[in-house]
């Protein structure tokens, strides 16, 4: 009996050993793919972390071609105006109609006409036709299927209608669109060819509005501005363009971009200052030498002599937080010399030195500079001059001049000194008379004239208006040059104005014997003034 226990004892821990065998061979089994699943995992998340930095890294190295992209545009941009298509011109701008086929297809198609086969009810067969049974109702059924046949018929025949009503209309309209068009392109094109006698006759309007159609078509990369304004001046041939240049942070500020694994961001390779700087003033003489360009290029008639630019740039005064304009590049320049220039071929910092170009010394800093010219004629109605030096006498009394011929006289003085003048129209213009501009980098600016053809002493009142105009037209001086003389009070008024001058009598004879080769009697002798 005790064998047989013991048997069975035995027996039952050879089956618990069995079972914990099991047991830790399926731990075993789960450890293991506890370990397979972390590894997979892991391999995932490696090859997951491993992509997205390979991702981050080609965004980077993408933003680094598109800012060397942006920053290869900026250095090509007189050579895109070279190599690219010409400026426009009156023959280019015209405009062509290409007739525009109608597209029918929609209204083309009738719908399919109905059947009467679609309708008609089965005859009767087999041996009720023999018999004639069914015969009635076949009858009473077909005259109700000829009903709905007919009224098929109606529908279909209205749908046509309507169809072939509305193709019609289509048509008709599709053609008063076309003639609408060509009407429009009839109209322009006249106009244009308008416009272009005007231009050929050098009317100011005309020609401004070309040049503005040029410079308007003028493609340039980004966000540049197409701001600008244009002035004619016939009697000497020259237009001065006035541009708005881009903003300094039209350079790129980073050089490229990194992407750094450690901090996992993608940080900027700033560009030096001195690049930065560098690549500013280059885009500025580009865009200087290729307006001036454009604007000639766009001329074959050769109406306009020489382009005067200047150009500002719009900004934010650091200091006072107002918005400012600085000129940065100003420059003239002749048709005949820029044309002996090989665009293609200089270098736009040494050209424009070349064409005695003033240019900020500190562009990127927005360091301003005085203009060539700076001036809007618009604010006067100029007229057409008149030669009254060619019909002097020998000692022509001033004061025997009409009003009119006197500030024609003072004007032509003023040419004779070197500056451009011009005489505005009598009335509406607050007794302004002439409008003189020098290219002098010293005197530089705009200079307004009023001559008073008198015999006796010009008030004070007169000396204080014509300070008040030279304030509203921001000029940059006001003479007034009389035939007569100016009292104390006047004198002493333009001396504290500072941009005032007073010409009397004496000196207006010495100033036309010099610059004129004419002697001449201004007027009265003023009367001796008294010490203080």
């Amino acid at each position: 009996m005790a064998q047989r226990g013991n048997g069975r004892g035995s027996e039952y821990q050879r089956q618990q050993q069995a079972l914990r065998r099991a047991q830790e061979q399926q731990a075993r089994q789960a450890e293991r793919a506890r370990k397979a699943v972390e590894a997979d995992r892991k391999r995932r998340e490696r090859e997951r972390k491993a992509a997205y930095e390979e991702g981050q890294a080609e965004l980077a190295k993408v933003r680094t071609i598109g800012v060397a992209h942006e920053v290869e545009q900026l250095g090509q941009l007189l050579r895109d105006a070279l190599v690219g298509d010409p400026p426009a011109t009156f023959d280019s701008r015209r405009r062509g109609h290409v007739p525009k086929a109608l597209d029918e297809r929609p209204w083309s198609r009738p719908e399919s006409a109905p059947r009467w086969e679609e309708f008609a009810p089965p005859e009767p067969g087999g041996l009720a036709a023999v018999l004639g049974f069914g015969r009635k109702r076949f009858e009473a059924e077909t005259a109700e299927a000829r009903v709905r046949f007919g009224e098929a018929q109606g529908r279909h025949k209205q749908i046509e209608e309507k169809r072939r009503a509305t193709l019609e209309r289509k048509r008709a309209e599709h053609r008063r669109a076309e003639q609408r068009a060509l009407d429009a392109v009839t109209a322009f094109n006249k106009r244009l060819d308008g416009m272009r006698e005007a231009y050929r006759a050098g009317v100011p309007a005309a020609v401004e509005d070309h040049l503005g159609a040029v410079l308007e078509a003028s493609s340039y990369p980004g966000e540049f501005p197409h701001e600008h304004r244009i002035a004619f001046r016939p009697a000497t041939g020259d237009v001065l363009v006035e541009i708005q240049l881009p903003p300094e942070t039209i350079i790129p500020a980073a050089r490229g971009y990194k992407y750094v694994k450690s901090r996992d961001e993608i940080t900027v390779l700033p560009r030096p200052e001195k690049e930065r700087k560098e690549l500013y003033a280059s885009v500025l003489a580009q865009v200087a030498l290729r307006t001036v360009y454009e604007v000639l290029a766009s001329d074959p008639d050769q109406i306009i002599n020489g382009v005067i630019l200047n150009g500002h740039v719009k900004s934010i005064d650091r200091a006072t937080g107002q918005e400012v304009s600085p000129c940065l590049v100003t420059l003239s320049a002749g048709r005949e010399e820029f044309g002996k220039l090989r665009l293609s071929q200089v270098d736009p910092a040494a050209c424009l030195k070349g064409l005695n170009a003033l240019v900020s010394p500190n562009p990127y800093d927005l360091e301003p500079i005085r203009p060539i010219i700076e001036f809007d004629l618009s604010k006067y109605r100029l007229m057409d001059s008149m030669d009254v030096v060619a019909d002097l006498d020998s000692r022509p009394v001033l004061v025997k001049l009409t009003p009119t011929e006197f500030e024609h006289l003072i004007r032509q003085l003023f040419e004779a000194i070197g500056m451009e003048a011009w005489n505005t129209q009598a009335s509406k213009d607050e007794g302004v008379d002439a409008v003189a501009i020098s290219r002098d980098p010293v005197f530089n600016g705009e200079c307004i004239i009023q001559a008073k053809r008198y015999s006796k002493l010009v008030g004070v009142e007169s000396v204080q208006a014509l300070a008040g105009v030279v304030e509203h037209k921001r000029a940059a001086k006001g003479v007034l040059i009389t035939t007569s003389w100016f009292g104390r009070a006047s004198h002493d008024f333009a001396r504290q104005h500072g941009r005032l001058q007073l010409i009397e009598g004496p000196e207006l004879k010495y100033l036309i014997k010099e610059h004129l080769g004419k002697d001449v009697i201004p007027g009265p002798v003023p009367p001796k003034r008294r010490s203080s």
